[in-house]
């Protein structure tokens, strides 16, 4: 039996995985594969593949890019979903900021430097005319657990996360929503470390198959809009239209997309230059 570990964040968009897993279809195949769930996000999953504690990772698309481009040893395989992320702007509940416009200057709680919360400040910032430089500050507060005790405590002034994940805690929490911010590009890539592509390619590609089998049918599941709900403590109509709104893929990013990442992690200075494709992509 083959072993491979693989990392994600515990959320909706992972679903698929829990159900080839629950369903032994990878031992089926001679594959022991271990999801390990990353409550920290893009930066830790980061972190452990470069320090070989995980084969491969279902991870934001902005952050494995600039990794790779910083020296991690990976390439992406394959998009996971294609759809853009919807990023929740929050603040705490008993926070005086009411809107965006009024948190320039102000600090962004982030899980870690290099994180999708990191870099989508960096985003959010641009689309509303703010001075990177001047009108970003931020403060590590490692994962949402973090923010959750953190913002009202006044450690940072508004987190970023993806906005359905964070929907129970504005409903009935320490969370206001101010705004919205979608990533500018298909939002999850399955990325695996180098040497575990070019010694076991074999298993990678059956790995993909089974996955790739359940997102091709995530939809069509009967009542996996309830399942979604029960699991993940949602409501029902939110994750109806979370479903509405998000595709998974089957396919690689293409050329255009590459470029779009790189041009905007440039422009933002997150990377010094952009890369050859083939650095990225398998």
């Amino acid at each position: 039996m083959k072993k491979f570990q693989i990392g994600g964040v515990p959320e909706h968009f992972n679903l698929p995985w829990y159900l080839t897993l629950r369903d032994k279809e990878y031992q089926s195949e001679g594959i022991n594969l271990r999801w390990i769930d990353f409550h920290g996000g893009t930066g830790q999953m980061c972190k452990a593949l470069r320090n070989k504690e995980i084969d491969m990772a279902v991870i934001l698309t902005e952050g494995i890019i600039r990794d790779i481009i910083n020296g991690n040893d990976c390439k992406i395989i394959q998009v996971f979903v294609k759809s853009p992320l919807v990023w929740g702007i929050h603040v705490a509940k008993n926070s005086d900021y009411k809107t965006v416009t009024d948190l320039k200057g102000t600090a962004a709680a982030i899980s870690r430097f290099g994180s999708g919360s990191h870099l989508m400040s960096y985003v959010n910032a641009e689309n509303h005319g703010w001075n990177t430089e001047k009108d970003l500050k931020f403060e590590v507060i490692k994962n949402l657990d973090g923010a959750l005790e953190g913002l009202p405590e006044g450690r940072g002034d508004y987190f970023m996360w993806e906005k359905f994940t964070t929907k129970p805690y504005v409903d009935n929490g320490p969370f206001n929503l101010v705004g919205e911010c979608p990533t500018p590009w298909p939002c999850f890539v399955i990325a695996v470390r180098n040497d575990v592509l070019e010694n076991d390619p074999e298993h990678v590609e059956t790995i993909l198959n089974i996955i790739n089998k359940t997102t091709a049918e995530f939809k069509d599941i009967p009542s996996i809009d309830h399942m979604i709900s029960n699991r993940y403590q949602q409501k029902l109509e939110d994750v109806q239209e979370w479903l509405s709104i998000t595709e998974w893929s089957q396919e690689n990013l293409t050329l255009d997309e590459v470029d779009k990442v790189q041009n905007k992690l440039v422009q933002l200075d997150l990377i010094e230059k952009k890369v050859p494709t083939s650095d990225l992509l398998v």
